[in-house]
């Protein structure tokens, strides 16, 4: 696979802090939804250790229902845990509502849908201002803070944008409105939610070349998820791999989406024109239930390695031992019993 053009890469972005302790991370995070009817829980995130360090973009990417919506939302307190817990700067997230409001400040939320994101009586002027009024009142430079915020997010010149109305942009301006309105608050983390799945190919390019210049900002850091890996590869330091609740693979994104080990990131990966795979690996059946998490490698049944016969020597421990919860921290791990034997 080839670097795409104007993304400079490396597996420790430039900005990062000497120190070792992560802005935002996970721990053991475990978050279960309640059945319904007597009905088991769904385990929609079932054992995350995550971290993301200070400059550093990461992808988390896997198919729809994996998980990483509700992860996401947890790292935002929108969704407490039923185990574990989420770690700001080196301290656990707590869930009062000062705390809360305090931490959300911090740590803002971009939303993949930016028509559903702005309500279409409010002026882009008063979009933006809004996280800014909720924290700090009418401050007296608000005007020259959401002018700021418009232009860093590559609305210019912001004073053409203020008295729009969401109707009036194009998706990629929307976008860019969303996005002004999670920076408004210098933020040092951004999670954003799918941030160019509603958008059209021709303003993809525009709002990734967006999120780059703002990795150049030393103090912002950022979770993008997506299921798209052609995404990940273009904006992101490391990707996590997500399959069914739990990271199945995680690294640095280069040693990951070129070299990757675990068969279901082989999978993803093969479907990309730069993959330079001869066919795409196509899986078996649908993701599992996650009511009903299969004994084993939750991936076993649909593993394509281990129908080819490849994984003869590892099949056993495949569907009936759990390869178990990776680690956080910044090295490449896979939870995979095939791939940890070097076959």
């Amino acid at each position: 696979m080839t670097t795409h053009a104007g993304r400079s890469r490396s597996a420790t972005p430039a900005s990062a802090p000497a120190v070792d302790t992560p802005v935002l991370a996970t721990q053991e995070l475990r978050v279960t939804f309640a059945g319904r009817g007597g009905r088991a829980g769904a385990h929609a995130v079932d054992g995350v250790n995550l971290d993301l360090r200070t400059g550093e973009i990461v992808a988390l990417v896997g198919e729809s229902g994996c998980g990483k919506s509700t992860l996401a939302r947890a790292l935002l307190g929108l969704e407490r845990p039923s185990a574990g817990r989420v770690v700001f700067e080196g301290e656990p997230l707590r869930y009062a509502t000062r705390a809360l409001r305090a931490y959300r400040r911090r740590v803002q939320l971009v939303l993949q849908d930016p028509t559903g994101a702005l309500n279409p009586r409010h002026t882009v002027y008063d979009a933006v201002a809004e996280g800014l009024r909720i924290h700090e009142g009418h401050a007296r430079d608000e005007r020259e803070r959401v002018a700021g915020a418009l232009s860093r997010s590559g609305l210019r010149p912001p004073e053409r944008f203020l008295l729009s109305y969401p109707h009036e942009l194009s998706g990629g301006q929307r976008q860019r409105v969303v996005i002004a309105g999670a920076l408004i608050l210098d933020p040092e983390v951004i999670v954003a939610d799918e941030p160019v799945a509603s958008l059209d190919v021709s303003v993809r390019g525009e709002i990734l070349r967006l999120l780059l210049r703002l990795r150049a900002d030393p103090g912002l850091s950022a979770l993008v998820v997506t299921h798209d890996l052609g995404l990940a590869w273009n904006i992101a330091d490391r990707v996590a791999v997500m399959y069914l609740g739990r990271i199945v693979e995680v690294g640095p994104v280069e040693e990951v989406l070129t070299a990757p080990s675990h068969p279901y990131t082989q999978a993803l990966l093969s479907v990309l024109p730069e993959s330079g795979a001869s066919s795409p690996v196509v899986l078996a059946g649908e993701p599992p239930d996650p009511t009903r998490v299969p004994g084993g490698c939750r991936f076993h049944a649909r593993c394509q390695v281990l129908a080819s016969g490849r994984a003869q020597g590892v099949a056993d421990r495949c569907r009936g031992e759990d390869p178990g919860v990776l680690e956080g921290g910044t090295e490449a791990r896979v939870a995979c019993h095939w791939a940890n034997a070097g076959d």
